[in-house]
């Protein structure tokens, strides 16, 4: 009993839990960020739709502010997702890394990020990924792939080309959005399904945290 309890101590979380995860999510994260992972900063993320159903996409993490306890990402706002979060601004994001057995969840409020910190990352972006922004009216219907496949080459002329040209503008309605996560979830897999689990939740960014360990 002693050997598999100490097993399952090997990648379980701290007894008693930190009054804050982000130390936690910041250590897991960089970690990730060294196992050779295709997309360590890949989350699925999750809004409401106008019916009242949930909508996934997984999309990429592009900055996750340890202090203030929120999370970035960037999008074509007038999107499914953007037309969701303008009418709805509440989400779910969610991190799973299989290698180590971690997932780590949040939810919280969304609000735009500012015109600067958007044309930043705008600005690092590969130019194909900027001449698609261009040229995908994002989750609208299209008639095929090949007219889609025009429509990136129509965008790609209109700025001097694929490869060069001049430089790609951000167009108004691509940006970024903030997550201020007000619960975070932390699981470790385990053994037997003696997975550990912790919540983390507050009532407002300047709140302080309340913590408690889950059954899984």
């Amino acid at each position: 009993m002693e050997d598999f309890e100490a097993s399952l101590d090997d990648n379980s979380l701290a007894d008693p839990l930190p009054a804050h995860p982000f130390d936690i999510v910041r250590r897991w994260r960089e970690e990730a960020q060294g196992l050779g992972l295709n997309n360590p900063d890949a989350m699925v993320v999750s809004t409401i739709g106008e019916d009242g159903a949930p909508r996934s996409r997984t999309v990429l993490c592009r900055g996750f502010d340890y202090e203030r306890g929120s999370l970035n990402f960037y999008t074509n706002r007038q999107s499914e997702k953007g037309r969701n979060l303008s009418a709805r601004p509440e989400i779910s994001a969610c991190f799973y890394f299989d290698k180590v057995a971690r997932q780590i969840l949040v939810v919280g409020s969304v609000e735009l990020t500012d015109e600067a910190d958007s044309d930043a990352y705008w600005a690092g972006r590969p130019r194909l990924s900027q001449i698609a922004a261009w040229a995908s009216a994002q989750s609208e219907p299209v008639a095929s792939r090949a007219a889609l496949l025009d429509k990136l080459r129509a965008a790609a002329e209109q700025f001097g080309g694929m490869e060069g040209g001049q430089p790609v503008p951000r167009p108004a309605h691509w940006g970024g959005y903030r997550i201020v996560i007000r619960r975070l979830e932390l699981w470790v897999g385990a053994a037997g399904r003696a997975h550990d689990r912790a919540r983390w939740t507050r009532q407002s960014p300047d709140a302080p945290w309340e913590v408690m360990r889950l059954q899984p």
